[in-house]
């Protein structure tokens, strides 16, 4: 998704969708919403070239992929 950025500190972090952030806690592998938002997990897996893939879910169910590469 163009325009979605991800900032990660630690085991926390927010989905930037422009000036709107959406804060998450990191378990893990996961990216777990928190409320309004709960219901909503991005699953990750690490790659060879130090990005990840990911997988957004909502109540366990996928609706989107992604790729994830560290911007600095």
């Amino acid at each position: 998704m163009i325009g979605v950025r991800k900032r990660i500190s630690g085991t926390r972090g927010e989905t930037l969708v422009g000036p709107v952030g959406i804060p998450f806690d990191v378990h893990g592998m996961e990216l777990r919403y928190r409320a309004p938002f709960s219901g909503f997990v991005d699953v990750l897996e690490l790659v060879d070239d130090g990005r990840a893939r990911g997988r957004a879910t909502f109540r366990g169910r996928e609706f989107a992929l992604f790729d994830l590469k560290r911007i600095s």
